[in-house]
């Protein structure tokens, strides 16, 4: 069975500009429904004003709220600890790290798009 993306949410958090939009417009190019937050704040701003996402792509280093903070944030608050997160992050140990986050993925900037898009295929289901 194919899964359609035409309803499936995704809460891109990222603070670099051109990454958030190119990224915003792959998705959106296939189908996804892409909200945008360029750091934690403004990500806990989106997910209490709007509808939950199927999914939350998370950068770590960003501005006001880092990815670690707002991951912990999630995990404490029971209407977000059951969203999936997948973790983007160009920091060297954030794979290994990033066990701790209960992250559903774990992709290496800059992101493989195939491999981007499988794991949302699979956790969007």
């Amino acid at each position: 069975m194919v899964v359609s993306q035409a309803h499936k949410r995704i809460l891109l958090v990222e603070d670099n500009y051109p990454a958030r939009e190119l990224l915003s417009m792959l998705l959106g190019g296939v189908g996804y429904q892409v909200a945008l937050a360029a750091n934690g704040e403004e990500a806990i701003q989106r997910l209490s004003s709007s509808e939950k996402p199927d999914i939350i792509l998370l950068d770590l280093r960003m501005p006001v709220m880092d990815g670690w903070q707002l991951r912990a944030r999630l995990k404490a608050e029971k209407r977000f600890a059951s969203i999936p997160v997948v973790v983007l992050s160009g920091l060297e140990e954030a794979g290994e790290r990033s066990a701790c986050l209960d992250a559903v993925g774990y992709l290496h900037k800059p992101v493989d798009t195939s491999e981007l898009l499988r794991i949302l295929t699979t956790a969007c289901h």
